[in-house]
């Protein structure tokens, strides 16, 4: 099951693909501190922090999966999304991963690229593109906001673990026999399990957030509705 984890290990993956990874992450990273130097103001960049706390908090708590024999925890891209944005949440999220990797060595150092690819880019952009599609089909109620939290972590999840398969299909150091498809299914289904406690705790923080200081959730600040189309009086048979 060591292949299973979302934290990879050294060694699971060859360095030549380990080493592309972390040049790709170290340059989305770049990206991200550009793009969200732009956003940052007096609530973003105190929040920022609480957030990554936060999600640093919860990740040390393991929650299990009896079905799979796991254990999984929150990964936090669409929390963080939710809260502080796409930029700025992958930094807060590549933070803690880091932190995590060189403190605690939960994931190898060597894998660091790797892992920030699927839990801090992936994980992150997915659930934010999911945020912005629902937002703009709920509505913006604790109740949408609840569903939209919700839906978005249990996604982002599912969405990092596959890319933890394609890095394996890159780069893996044991031969699956040809059964990638079956390294898929079970990365998703066991992920999927992990991502329902992630959209439950994430739908959670989010809701109470709002329902106390909804200026402080990004996503709702950010992604305004679409204002209503204008009717333009008729006069003199023209428009």
């Amino acid at each position: 099951m060591e292949t299973l984890a979302m934290h990879i290990s050294n060694g699971i993956i060859d360095g030549p693909v380990a080493a592309v990874f972390a040049a790709f992450a170290l340059a989305v990273l770049t990206l991200c501190v550009l793009r969200g130097r732009r956003d940052l103001d007096d609530r973003l960049a105190p929040m920022a922090g609480l957030v990554a706390a936060f999600i640093f908090a919860v990740q040390m708590l393991n929650f299990p999966i009896f079905t799979a024999g796991v254990s999984g925890h929150l990964l936090g891209g669409a929390l963080a999304a939710l809260l502080v944005g796409p930029w700025v949440g992958a930094l807060c999220v590549a933070v803690v991963l880091v932190v995590q990797a060189l403190v605690f060595g939960d994931g190898g150092v060597a894998m660091l690229g790797l892992n920030i690819t699927n839990m801090a880019i992936l994980g992150t952009a997915a659930a934010y593109l999911l945020i912005a599609l629902l937002l703009r089909v709920l509505p913006r109620t604790p109740a949408g906001l609840g569903v939209t939290a919700f839906v978005s972590g249990l996604v982002s999840v599912v969405i990092a673990s596959q890319g933890f398969v394609l890095q394996y299909w890159l780069g893996g150091t044991t031969d699956l026999g040809g059964n990638l498809a079956g390294l898929a299914g079970t990365m998703a289904g066991v992920h999927l399990l992990i991502g329902v406690g992630e959209g439950l705790i994430t739908a959670t923080t989010v809701v109470t957030v709002a329902k106390v200081r909804p200026d402080l959730v990004y996503a709702l600040r950010a992604l305004k509705p679409a204002a209503p189309a204008t009717r333009v009086p008729v006069a003199g048979g023209a428009r």
